[in-house]
């Protein structure tokens, strides 16, 4: 299959959206917005990308970011019937060489317990998982 990488765009958006929320595994909340989305995007210039098919349709996706010192990688999706042909792998060792351009060492992903199809996937492409860590979480309130 033919595709091209672009850097992900606000443009994007709802195009992006729409592949999300039919991916399982991926797991969108309430910083996920349009406005979330364009200052993670704003934040994170030339991070994050998007996969095209010949006809120009995104078929895959990703946020990538930094805060300095450790990347990170979200919401990674492809087209359930475009997976299997490297789409994620590209998607995922560019955004890496981005950040090792940055100057970047490492890099995390966040992934459901359950995921079984997305751990696989992670750890054929050489990610491991730290059982050292736990990742807590508060809500920051307005």
């Amino acid at each position: 299959m033919q595709y091209t990488l672009q850097n992900l765009a606000i443009a994007d958006y709802d195009e992006v959206l729409a592949l999300w929320q039919r991916t399982e595994g991926v797991g969108l909340n309430e910083s996920d917005t349009r406005e979330g989305i364009a200052l993670f995007l704003e934040r994170n210039r030339d991070l994050s990308f998007v996969a095209r098919d010949a006809k120009g349709r995104i078929i895959g996706a990703v946020l990538c970011g930094h805060d300095g010192r450790r990347g990170y990688l979200h919401h990674l999706a492809v087209e359930k019937a475009c997976r299997g042909q490297g789409i994620g792998r590209a998607l995922v060792e560019n955004c890496l060489a981005r950040l090792r351009a940055l100057g970047i060492l490492k890099c995390n992903i966040f992934l459901y317990a359950n995921n079984d199809p997305g751990r696989a996937f992670w750890e054929r492409l050489g990610w491991a998982q730290r059982v050292d860590l736990c990742v807590l979480q508060k809500p920051l309130k307005p």
